[in-house]
């Protein structure tokens, strides 16, 4: 067994052995890839082995289906219930598995040995008794006031997150609950040990997503006090192409960066622009494009002889809607690419891709707004890939931030959050440095 997987282990084995204890609970922090979803699916098993009921909130139907289908898959005696809305219809990934059943009312599961539902439908049950044990999954997206109306279905939960990617938002004013003890825009997980300090809180030390390349910069910039590792070498993953071009353009000069170093700064020239820049967008679906037209290969310990990166493989990850938008009519018009996912940071949170294209939030900015400079965007957008990361940014943005330092109030009773997003902006930025490939 590699060091990694004896530290992977250890680490779990430790969050089982305090479940089995545990007087109210537990917490685990998990960076990206860790195998959060692998811990939440085998301690609800192993709860359920042993006799205990179990219920499993998710943030979103997809979340839940996607734990219904790794839970079932896994352990196909165990009978498993999906709780839902009216109007849901059960996916694929749920109807697949003959040990699962969907229902609208918790009565109508009263057989399953786990349930699973998202935390808004969990609010809406009133008639269950409570259940010994409840999962929470993406503990950190969840609001404190969603965990205040399902608390009272559990007598112990197991709170599953990654502290550094977003945090949960409101489209409303939130300003009057700030420093609040019960302030309902902070995470369930930080009102949780507000209120209960003396929760053991476990961290899982391996990635198995991020390569060797990217693992130590995103550590660094995002989880200083933790930590992590990569679970593969530098000589596991790697990225090749089945041709070479005709021609050394700077689009190629950066996924060859890319395909070296694991990371690549595709540089525009300096331009305060429009939110939505017509040159940045052309060149985040050119790099797409460029990536299929080149035939890219991922060699990595699943596939060691190789695997085509299709479209669906490559994202494209920007701060606005109306980017992503763009960035996807770019890739129609001018190239036919439909199958490249482009969207905001907060829909791909979660989700894993061999390569990523992001476009810097702060890309042509006058200024450094709290939402451009939030930590947890920029987290989640350079922490999706398993072999590479391509940054698209205009030239300047080391000089926006020192224009622009941190200034965020401070309120009592709210603990400092760290790294802020001018930190982590600033590190990302020294790395990108070394990895520069001019546009011009």
């Amino acid at each position: 067994m590699s060091r990694p997987e004896e530290l992977a282990r250890l680490a779990t084995e430790l969050v089982l052995a305090d479940l089995a204890t545990a007087e109210r609970g537990v917490v685990v922090d998990s960076p990206p890839g860790a195998g959060k979803s692998t811990l939440v699916v085998r301690a609800a098993a192993e709860l359920a082995a042993a006799g205990e009921r179990v219920m499993i909130a998710g943030q979103t139907n997809e979340q839940v289906d996607d734990l219904v289908d790794r839970l079932a898959g896994s352990r196909p005696g165990l009978p498993v219930g999906r709780l839902s809305a009216h109007g849901y219809t059960p996916t694929a990934r749920v109807s697949r598995h003959d040990n699962v059943r969907a229902e609208t009312a918790v009565s109508d599961l009263a057989d399953a040995a786990v349930v699973l539902a998202t935390a808004a439908k969990w609010a809406t049950v009133t008639e269950a008794a409570p259940w010994p044990w409840a999962v929470v999954d993406e503990a950190y997206q969840m609001r404190s006031d969603l965990l205040l109306r399902v608390a009272g279905l559990f007598e112990k939960a197991l709170f599953v997150g990654d502290p550094g990617q977003l945090d949960p938002f409101s489209t409303v004013e939130t300003e009057r609950w700030t420093g609040l003890s019960w302030d309902p825009m902070s995470s369930a997980v930080a009102v949780l040990l507000n209120h209960n300090p003396q929760l053991p809180v476990h961290t899982l030390p391996v990635s198995w997503r991020l390569p060797a390349s990217a693992a130590p910069v995103v550590s660094e910039a995002f989880y200083p006090f933790t930590g992590f590792t990569s679970a593969t070498t530098r000589e596991e993953r790697r990225l090749g192409f089945a041709t070479r071009p005709f021609g050394i353009n700077a689009l190629d000069r950066a996924l060859e960066t890319a395909a070296e170093s694991g990371w690549a700064l595709y540089e525009l020239p300096a331009r305060h622009t429009l939110r939505t820049d017509r040159e940045a967008v052309a060149a985040c679906a050119a790099l797409a494009a460029r990536l299929l037209q080149r035939g890219a290969i991922a060699y990595s310990e699943a596939a060691p002889a190789g695997a085509a990166v299709t479209g669906p493989r490559i994202a494209v990850g920007t701060a606005h809607r109306d980017q992503a938008a763009a960035v996807r009519g770019a890739l129609a018009s001018e190239y036919g690419v439909t199958g490249v996912v482009a969207d905001t940071a907060n829909s791909l949170q979660g989700r894993e891709f061999d390569v990523v294209i992001v476009l810097h939030p702060l890309s042509g900015r006058r200024d450094a707004t709290a939402f451009h400079l939030e930590a947890g965007r920029l987290c989640v957008l350079t922490s999706r890939h398993r072999h590479a990361c391509i940054v698209v940014a205009r030239a300047g943005i080391p000089e926006l931030l020192d224009a622009h330092p941190s200034v965020e109030p401070v309120h009592l009773g709210v603990p400092a959050k760290f790294p802020d997003g001018w930190e982590a902006n600033q590190a990302v930025m020294a790395h990108l440095a070394k990895w520069r490939v001019p546009a011009w």
